[in-house]
């Protein structure tokens, strides 16, 4: 009986020896052709816009001389990607890479296209005989503010008159 026991354990460690040196040829095999990568690194155009970043720029918007305020809870904590907060509700907080000042304002209780601005009062503010909207980022007027990403310290004027 012992003696069948121990042929048996010597059959079990036999059997393992040669399935292990099969197990690793094939892994060296492998090893040395491997499979094609289907993992896609990215080029520089194409950085992923969800990647996380942190930093704020400004905003103001003002109608016919009156600045807009924006210290109505309505207003703050919108997005968890783009926000202002009550205590400077001028300063935009950006958490997110590509995030533009479209996606900005789209997250607020009110509308604001190239050529119309609705507020969060109702207000309209329309380009035509009363008035014309411009943008300004960083001082220059710019009519394509809305398309432009938002970037660490930017600086955003909308006015209406």
């Amino acid at each position: 009986m012992r003696k069948m026991k121990t042929i048996s354990i010597t059959l079990v460690i036999i059997l393992l020896s040669v399935g292990g040196i099969v197990l690793l040829r094939g892994v060296s095999q492998n090893q040395s052709h491997p499979l094609p990568s289907t993992t896609i690194s990215p080029s520089p155009t194409s950085i992923p816009q969800n990647e996380e970043i942190d930093f704020k720029a400004s905003f103001q918007i003002i109608t016919k001389g009156i600045a807009r305020s924006f210290k109505n809870p309505k207003y703050h904590l919108k997005s968890s990607n783009v926000y202002i907060l009550p205590d400077d509700p001028t300063v935009v907080h950006v958490k997110r890479k590509g995030v533009t000042w479209d996606d900005f304002f789209k997250t607020l209780p009110m509308e604001l296209t190239k050529n119309c601005l609705t507020t969060g009062d109702g207000e309209t503010f329309c380009s035509g005989s009363s008035g014309a909207l411009r943008f300004y980022l960083n001082d220059e007027e710019d009519s394509d503010l809305l398309d432009r990403e938002i970037k660490d310290g930017d600086k955003a004027l909308i006015k209406f008159g």
